[in-house]
């Protein structure tokens, strides 16, 4: 059983992150005794690491809260890391796409012979 700072910093996260995601009902905050502070053990922890680790695969909190909340069913998960993947799929491909069209601009710039007049610029406008 620890303190919030005390898990704060164990997780290197600040407290305020650990309240958020009380307010977000990810987590239950424990009861405050009469006199002391709340104690937090290792299932608080453990949820708390779930969540840092989900969120650094890109899921958002709705999704995270989703995925603790049916943790036991091994398909209804593996249709949201589809979801999630088919997504991450389309961002990189629109970036792939950004990519190309700077790429382009930019070429054009080394090309370009005249200094006053610049291709980027002149292609936004």
């Amino acid at each position: 059983m620890k303190t919030i700072g005390k898990l704060a910093k164990e997780l290197n996260i600040s407290v305020e992150t650990i309240r958020f995601y009380e307010r977000q009902g990810l987590i239950e905050q424990p009861p405050k005794p009469e006199s002391g502070y709340r104690k937090y053990d290792e299932t608080h922890a453990s949820q708390l690491k779930f969540i840092l680790k989900a969120k650094a695969l890109g899921f958002t909190l709705k999704e995270i809260g989703s995925l603790m909340s049916i943790s036991g069913n091994c398909a209804d998960i593996e249709s949201m890391g589809l979801q999630k993947l088919n997504l991450i799929r389309n961002k990189i491909a629109d970036l792939q796409r950004l990519e190309k069209v700077i790429q382009d601009m930019t070429d054009s710039c080394k090309a370009n012979q005249n200094p006053q007049s610049c291709p980027i610029i002149n292609s936004l406008k």
